[in-house]
C-alpha cells in the first residue's frame, strides 16, 4: 500500500476514534473542545488565523511543539512522577519546568484522556503559542 494511503486511512481511523471520543465525553469537555476544528493529521491545517484547534494526535503535538522550539516538561515533584503537563517555549522563563522526554509526556496525556486545544497564528497572522489541556474529567465543564 502506498505511503499516502496509509496516511489517508490513519487519517480517517482518527478521525472516526475523534468522533466517538467527543460523543462519549461531551459532557465533561469545554464548550471551546466541543467548537474546536478537529485535527487528526500533520497535513490538515487551520481553516483561518486564530481558530482554535483540537487534536489527540501525537505527531501533530509533536510537530505543533517542534515548530516553536517547544520542548515537552512538568513541574519538578519531589515524587518524580509526571504530575503537571506543559511546554517549554524558549525564551519564556521556564526555570520552574524539568524537560522530559515525549513518551513521559504523553503516557499521562493518554492516560487522563486529554485534548491538545491551540492555535497555529494569532488572528492577526503572527504564529501562535497558544494550547491548552482540556480533560473530560474536568469538575467545570
Amino acid at each position: 500500500m502506498p505511503r499516502q494511503d496509509k496516511e489517508r486511512k490513519a487519517a480517517e481511523q482518527s478521525r472516526k476514534e475523534d468522533e466517538r471520543f467527543v460523543e462519549e465525553h461531551r459532557e465533561g469537555l469545554s464548550k471551546s473542545t466541543q467548537r474546536a476544528k478537529w485535527i487528526h493529521s500533520v497535513d490538515e491545517h487551520e481553516d483561518r488565523p486564530g481558530q482554535t484547534l483540537a487534536t489527540r494526535s501525537h505527531d501533530v503535538i509533536t510537530q505543533w511543539a517542534d515548530e516553536r522550539g517547544a520542548m515537552p516538561a512538568t513541574v519538578d515533584s519531589e515524587e518524580g512522577q509526571v504530575r503537571v503537563l506543559r511546554l517549554n517555549f524558549p525564551g519564556f522563563g521556564g526555570e520552574d519546568l524539568l524537560e522530559i522526554e515525549w513518551d513521559e509526556w504523553f503516557e499521562p496525556f493518554d492516560q487522563r484522556q486529554l485534548v491538545f486545544l491551540y492555535q497555529e497564528h494569532k488572528a492577526g497572522g503572527q504564529q501562535s503559542n497558544f494550547f491548552r489541556l482540556d480533560s473530560p474529567e474536568r469538575e467545570d465543564a
